[in-house]
């Protein structure tokens, strides 16, 4: 039976994952199994915060911006960013606003992503239940594999 690497990676970040960045990438590098390895930094905006963030990075006279460059001038992608790139991984970043569960599945679906590292926090079950999970939603519906990168508390 041949090995099938992994080729394309989708790493989900948000505004908070700051403090994972670091963690983040070693998943990444955990289960790299080539130097032909792509990961596609993926910053998911929902539309108040995407709405928001353009006037903070942009300005307020900016109609429209490609979410793209947005994402890639979010503090948390850009050291994200840097650190793959100095483990000589290539990287593109990607952004979508809607739901951050659905708006990772869409980027996986549309690259091909060969697996989903997601990080988040641990939460009740009646939490998920009130709240809803972006993390379920990725896990449930990705098609790959999904790593999740749990606080380290």
């Amino acid at each position: 039976m041949e090995d099938i690497g992994i080729e394309t990676v989708v790493l989900g970040v948000r505004a908070r994952d700051d403090d994972r960045a670091e963690t983040l990438v070693d998943a990444v590098e955990d289960i790299r199994t080539s130097n032909d390895l792509t990961v596609i930094v993926a910053y998911i905006f929902d539309k108040d915060s995407h709405n928001e963030t353009i006037k903070q990075v942009v300005g307020a006279d900016s109609e429209h911006v490609d979410p793209d460059e947005l994402a890639s001038r979010m503090s948390v992608v850009r050291t994200i960013t840097d650190l793959l790139e100095a483990a000589s991984i290539d990287v593109e970043t990607r952004a979508a606003p809607g739901t951050s569960g659905d708006g990772l599945v869409d980027i996986a679906e549309d690259v091909d992503a060969d697996r989903v590292i997601i990080g988040g926090r641990r939460r009740s079950p009646t939490g998920k239940a009130l709240f809803g999970s972006a993390v379920q939603t990725v896990m449930f519906n990705a098609p790959c594999p999904v790593t999740f990168v749990r606080d380290q508390e």
